[in-house]
């Protein structure tokens, strides 16, 4: 026998036709910034937003990267950027280990209290960022790394740990005790179980947390301008000094540029990663 063509569904093609509205709706401001940036001035001020480049160049791009604008905190976004790579790889790794550290112990090595201590940590998540300006600038000083790429380091380690510690506590809910009970029949211990037995089986949800705290540390402004020092303001920061910077004309593809510049690190992770980042939250990463 012979397969049967699927038959035409007009209720199937009515939800792709709306999917995609949506989908190009939501693009559209992308499309946007892309092709204003690859404009020039002229094109820009006599042209429409949705048109294409004429003749396309990256000259805004090179201007948004390294002499976008003069002053102390402007110069382009060369350096800015980098310094949201050293304060975003440290501070991605570190909390993403000690939040499987915490998952694994609040799930399979349950103590008296131990449900109260996940509450408290979990508080952290609905808390204001504003309340812990105040203390938290106070603790970077009283260490000595105020105003440094190493104290944005430790305050999104932990702002980050009350999601990571979720992320893995309620994936690690999900694995069989009997896997831990029998590794302690073997005499392995806490650290030889979470090594050779968790460790191996979280990669969905590692894949999650990596991707989850990249953007959330990437993309953030509070934290970026409160406590980053004249050498040490990250990226996002950096992109709203060149945008609100005065100037007889506005160049808007240059900003237009920086915004792209700004935004490609997260979209090429989730870019590459993104399928991973959905098998995972279906995996387990919030359920409850």
């Amino acid at each position: 026998m012979t397969a049967r063509p699927p038959s035409f569904s007009w209720h199937r093609a009515a939800l792709w036709s709306v999917l995609l509205l949506f989908a190009l709706f939501f693009l559209t401001p992308m499309y946007v910034m892309l092709t204003t940036s690859l404009k020039d001035m002229a094109q820009v001020r006599e042209g429409n937003l949705l048109s294409l480049p004429s003749s396309p160049s990256f000259a805004s791009w090179i201007k948004a990267w390294s002499q976008a604008c003069t002053g102390v905190d402007c110069g382009g976004l060369k350096p800015f950027f980098l310094n949201s790579i050293l304060m975003v790889v440290p501070a991605v790794l570190v909390s993403t280990t000690l939040g499987a550290i915490n998952g694994y112990v609040l799930s399979k090595w349950r103590f008296r209290g131990s449900e109260f201590v996940f509450a408290l940590m979990l508080f952290g998540m609905f808390m204001p960022f504003q309340v812990v300006l105040l203390p938290m600038s106070q603790i970077l000083g009283w260490l000595g790394i105020a105003s440094s790429i190493w104290g944005l380091v430790l305050v999104h380690i932990i702002a980050g740990l009350p999601s990571t510690a979720l992320f893995f506590r309620n994936y690690y809910v999900g694995l069989p005790d009997e896997l831990i009970k029998a590794a302690m029949l073997d005499g392995a211990g806490f650290w030889r179980i979470f090594w050779r037995i968790v460790l191996p089986l979280s990669a969905p949800i590692m894949v999650v947390t990596l991707i989850w705290q990249f953007t959330q540390i990437w993309n953030d402004f509070l934290f970026g301008i409160v406590f980053s020092g004249s050498n040490s303001k990250p990226v996002t920061v950096g992109l709203n000094n060149l945008a609100n910077t005065s100037s007889a004309v506005k160049e808007y593809n240059v900003d237009m540029a920086a915004a792209m510049i700004a935004a490609l690190p997260t979209l090429f992770v989730y870019i590459i990663a993104g399928k991973y980042f959905v098998r995972g939250l279906t995996a387990g990463a919030v359920k409850g």
